[in-house]
């Protein structure tokens, strides 16, 4: 539930019948104005503010009744519905402060006798602008005066038995007066180094900056590297951290580099488990040996890669490693997995896999081995259910454009094996390209002119949160992109609304307890977006690390049929700001919509449950986790009589939900003498599934008594030598 800090205590109501429409709509003006505060004079025409932007409401009558629903542009095919009762309302967040003109409430034959019209600036203290006391239905035209965020239709009293019910709650005003419009397009700002073939010195460009961020694992330094269609040779890009690299053609075949794009773990005595936050996308590799090192950790993606010969996934030495990401991609050799604990890889071809650790799963995968879970650890589903590749720039001639690739159903191999991708071609002139320096004002500003985002490498602080409202907005993060709130706003808000695509940046929170870093829809979203979901993709979330954060909920996702697509969320282990108290981040995801399906889903540590699960046939295809090292003691994460926070929690009101492949570790390095109960909780029903789970004590760290509620066996006999518990299914 968005913005508090323990479970939901209910779920939006099933719809109930409702009796058809009646009547025509008439026309009328109403209402006694009550200005409390003297009229601005508007410094342009007044437009509509309203539509498209994140509505709530105190309560709906159903799932189809949605305040989304009202806000939406449709006047007679959608609208909101209340409760049977009256005292109800509904408001809309407007984005930022707008100097308000009128509003237009077109009302369902269920409309409002008496009500007020209020505005505020934070969503908490109300004043009254206007006051209906007569109203008689059909399509009130209210005169507003003042400023305001969010803009409230508070119902009095009802004209009918129904409920509130408003096909439309349009509010218009002005958000000028404070500069000219917002430019799209321009260039990429100093942090984005753009090659091709006749640039002198790019390989010690690449050496340059790999020094800078090699072992840089908490600066401030953001970088991508561009690299124009064409042949490179010789060169070997060693990626470090908040590095991207990436071919600016639309197909990975139009950018060759006969060389290497390497991460290894030198920095770090050959241990490649902190090797976080870098990525390579859409280019074709032939290694100079034969095979490519590719040895990272969490959020770490490698997409829309051609390798021709073999990729290597551990660091020179074979030491440690624990997992990473793959999709789009195509490996003509054998991925050496080798000392990778963990991996999933996701609608791609490959020449074969070498060896299993604890969790390898694959989805879509042309030439994976098969489901042979427990032993080798590998789970394969022929093909992902429903999948969306995440957004790109590319060149098309000489002109920037971003690629929104196609929704994709029950896909294996790569989108772009036959041809072109299928998709969407958007021009750089119709997204605000952000550079370090700009304001969340600023932000918000280009998203209410309707262009798109572009975040250029940097460090970006907001002051209010980035509102986006607009169905199908991009949000395109490179290199690494990292946004941190200021005084406990949150990060990022998404409406209820169709197709949106968040890709490629780190939310980093801020020091101030933020209550949600990142909200996908309103409480009680209920639109469908089957046909059209929200993705969420190298999007990334850190409490800690850098300096001392804190955010009660870290990523809620209200909407329903969202594809959340390799995304790491992490209450930090180490680095500054890191203590029990000191980044107190209660929940990591919870998922309230319905039909929410989330590929490579990396959440850890956090003080209580790292994933909970409230919304109906959610499925998730590989998982993994930690519990919190620094747990003081058992008490600290006592859970009422159940000994611990699971991992990964259904709750007990769902009746379908099915997930593959999923790993949850301990290591109690604090107080090794903690138990969990289990690492995995959920109902005991028909249509709740889990396939290939396993729970793990890391040296004997503490342990599990369980695997999944009580099934499974203890990892309490396997001591200190770091052997799985698995159960295959459940139940």
């Amino acid at each position: 539930m968005s913005s508090v800090g323990s479970p939901p205590v209910f779920r939006r109501p099933a719809s109930r019948v409702r009796r058809a429409t009646v009547g025509a709509l008439v026309t009328s003006l109403a209402g006694s104005l009550l200005a409390l505060a003297p009229a601005t004079t508007a410094q342009a025409a007044p437009t509509l503010l309203s539509q498209g932007r994140t509505a709530t409401a105190s309560s709906t009558e159903g799932g189809a009744f949605s305040a989304s629903a009202a806000v939406d542009g449709d006047l007679t095919g959608t609208r909101w519905a209340s409760a049977w009762q009256d005292a109800q309302w509904i408001q809309v967040d407007l984005g930022s402060s707008a100097t308000l003109s009128h509003a237009v409430l077109t009302w369902e034959a269920a409309y409002g006798k008496s009500y007020d019209i209020q505005a505020s600036e934070n969503g908490t203290d109300w004043r009254t602008v206007t006051t209906v006391s007569a109203g008689d239905g059909g399509t009130d035209n209210v005169t507003l005066s003042g400023t305001g965020r969010y803009i409230r239709m508070n119902g009095l009293t009802r004209a009918t038995g129904y409920g509130f019910s408003l096909w439309e709650f349009q509010v218009f005003g002005t958000t000028g007066g404070t500069g000219p419009t917002l430019p799209g397009g321009g260039d990429l700002g100093p942090n984005v180094h753009v090659f091709d073939p006749s640039t002198p010195g790019i390989q010690a460009k690449l050496d340059q900056v790999f020094q800078e961020q090699e072992s840089a694992q908490f600066g401030s330094g953001r970088h991508a590297f561009l690299f124009k269609p064409g042949t490179y040779n010789g060169l070997n890009a060693q990626i470090g951290f908040y590095t991207q690299i990436a071919g600016l053609g639309l197909r990975p075949g139009d950018t060759t580099i006969n060389g290497d794009v390497t991460v290894d773990a030198g920095w770090f005595n050959g241990n490649a488990t902190q090797n976080f936050w870098r990525g390579a996308e859409g280019l074709t590799l032939n290694p100079v040996n034969g095979t490519d090192r590719w040895a990272v950790s969490q959020a770490s993606s490698f997409r829309r890669m051609h390798v021709k010969g073999g990729l290597n996934l551990a660091p020179n030495g074979y030491g440690w490693a624990s997992g990473g990401y793959i999709a789009d991609s195509k490996i003509d050799g054998q991925i050496g997995n080798y000392s990778q604990q963990q991996w999933y890889t996701r609608e791609s071809t490959i020449g074969g896999w070498s060896n299993s650790v604890w969790n390898q799963t694959f989805s879509g995968v042309e030439g994976a081995p098969a489901t042979s879970f427990p032993e080798p650890r590998y789970t394969t589903l022929d093909t992902t259910p429903v999948s969306r590749e995440k957004p790109y720039l590319y060149l098309d001639g000489n002109e920037y454009k971003v690629f929104a690739p196609a929704k994709r159903v029950n896909a294996r191999g790569t989108s772009w094996a036959n041809g072109a991708p299928q998709g969407e071609t958007i021009p750089l002139s119709q997204f605000y390209v952000v550079k370090p320096g700009a304001t969340a004002a600023t932000i918000n500003q280009a998203l209410v002119q309707g262009l798109h985002l572009l975040f250029t490498p940097g460090v970006y602080h907001v002051d209010q949160t980035i509102n986006v409202n607009r169905a199908n907005t991009i949000v395109l993060g490179l290199g690494l992109a990292t946004i941190i709130p200021d005084n406990g706003v949150t990060a990022m808000k998404v409406a209820d609304v169709d197709g949106v695509r968040l890709a490629g940046f780190l939310i980093d929170a801020g020091p101030v307890n933020s209550p949600t870093l990142l909200e996908l829809g309103p409480q009680n979203s209920s639109a469908d977006h089957a046909a059209n979901p929200t993705t969420v993709q190298d999007v990334y979330v850190r409490i800690g690390g850098a300096g001392a954060g804190k955010a009660t909920t870290s990523v809620v996702v209200n909407s329903d049929d969202a594809i959340i697509d390799h995304t790491w969320v992490w209450r930090a282990d180490h680095g500054e700001g890191v203590g029990w108290e000191t980044n107190r981040a209660d929940y990591g995801v919870r998922v309230n919509g319905d039909d929410v399906l989330a590929t490579g889903l990396f959440v850890e540590h956090f003080n209580k449950y790292d994933v909970e699960w409230y919304g109906e046939r959610g499925r998730t295809i590989f998982y993994q986790n930690e519990k919190a090292y620094d747990a003081p003691n058992q008490a600290a994460i006592q859970n009422g009589a159940t000994k611990g926070y699971a991992a990964y929690r259904v709750d007990d009101s769902v009746n379908t939900h099915e997930a593959w492949g999923l790993g949850s570790y301990c290591n109690y390095n604090v107080d090794p003498n903690i138990r969990q109960d289990h690492g995995f909780k959920a109902p005991v029903k028909p249509g709740v599934k889990f396939h290939s789970l396993l729970v793990v004590s890391l040296g004997g760290m503490g342990h599990y008594n369980h695997v999944i509620n009580d099934t499974g066996a203890s990892t309490v006999p396997a001591g200190t030598s770091t052997v799985p518990s698995t159960v295959v299914s459940f139940p």
